[in-house]
């Protein structure tokens, strides 16, 4: 697990975003926990979450309703009688975001590579402006000194992180939760581009709260659109969706209701959203490897407002 370094920067960037919360808890755990897990450990969880209240059975392609629901009926008799919901759970323990970050940045000059993550409280899967901070994470982007675009992608931070080459990739995340969420940029940099690239990050993150082109805005739709689509390529995706969005919406949104609610963004809203989410908010940091170079969390605070416009 600790091998995969993206999976720990965001399991401590949880954990010092939502301490003190069950959002907060680990879900990787030390590689001990791991070893002593026991059969009993596994149908207590099992007993205590897989409950019917809490679970959506989907199914999609070459299937008769009628056949899936006489097999649910035939198989899914032993679940948890537990009546709790996911609803009345988070009521009773709500996520509560705190801006900050890791108490010891995990300095490890073994790492060639420094990783951090910058993020912002986010959205909920219901709330209203969660499509518009899908739309911003799109305009931010993502980019890799591997991919084919180069210096050439259509987002500004990819462009600027490209032509300067102040980092080795990065991708713009928005995260959503069942009351909550993070939204925010996650990079892999040398050592010595830390300082340019956290003034990149920051800038065009928060630069959406003030200057918002027209352009920008189509062409992040237009890829929002193209990727969720795409991602729809076979029954089993499809399947996951219709599971997902039964559990998070309560309904399957179909694509035109979906796409009519993206193209509904305009810049006006892209800034509206911004100036709820980033203009002046706390932000959580998680970073690892050799970040020496790597700014405070003063620093970064600061930067999510400009004294002009």
């Amino acid at each position: 697990v600790e091998g995969q370094t993206e999976e720990v920067i965001f399991d401590h960037l949880h954990s010092t975003a939502f301490q003190y919360t069950p959002l907060g808890r680990t879900i990787l755990g030390p590689a001990d926990n791991v070893k002593t897990i026991t059969k009993g450990h596994l149908l207590n969880y099992i007993q205590t979450h897989y409950t019917a209240p809490r679970m959506v059975i989907a199914a999609s392609g070459a299937v008769k309703h009628e056949e899936i629901v006489e097999q649910v009926e035939k198989l899914f008799t032993k679940l948890s009688s537990d009546p709790a919901t996911a609803s009345q759970l988070v009521v009773k323990e709500p996520a509560t975001f705190t801006g900050s970050e890791v108490g010891v940045r995990m300095i490890n000059d073994d790492i060639p590579l420094a990783q951090f993550a910058v993020a912002f409280e986010g959205a909920s899967w219901t709330d209203p402006d969660s499509i518009a901070l899908m739309v911003m994470q799109a305009m931010l982007g993502s980019w890799s000194k591997n991919a084919g675009g180069g210096k050439h992608m259509g987002s500004e931070l990819a462009q600027r992180v490209g032509i300067n080459e102040i980092a080795e990739s990065m991708m713009a995340f928005n995260t959503n939760y069942k009351d909550t969420g993070l939204f925010g940029v996650y990079a892999v940099a040398k050592p010595d581009c830390l300082d340019d690239l956290a003034y990149a990050i920051m800038h065009e993150t928060t630069k959406l709260a003030y200057r918002v082109s027209e352009a920008d805005v189509i062409r992040a739709r237009n890829q929002l659109k193209s990727s969720l689509m795409l991602h729809m390529d076979g029954t089993s995706p499809a399947a996951e969706d219709i599971g997902r969005q039964l559990l998070t919406y309560g309904r399957r949104i179909p694509f035109a209701e979906l796409f009519a609610r993206i193209d509904a963004v305009d810049p006006s809203t892209i800034k509206r959203v911004a100036d709820r989410f980033i203009y002046d908010k706390d932000i959580a940091i998680a970073a690892m490897g050799p970040v020496q170079g790597l700014p405070d969390y003063n620093w970064f605070r600061r930067r999510t407002y400009w004294n002009r416009y």
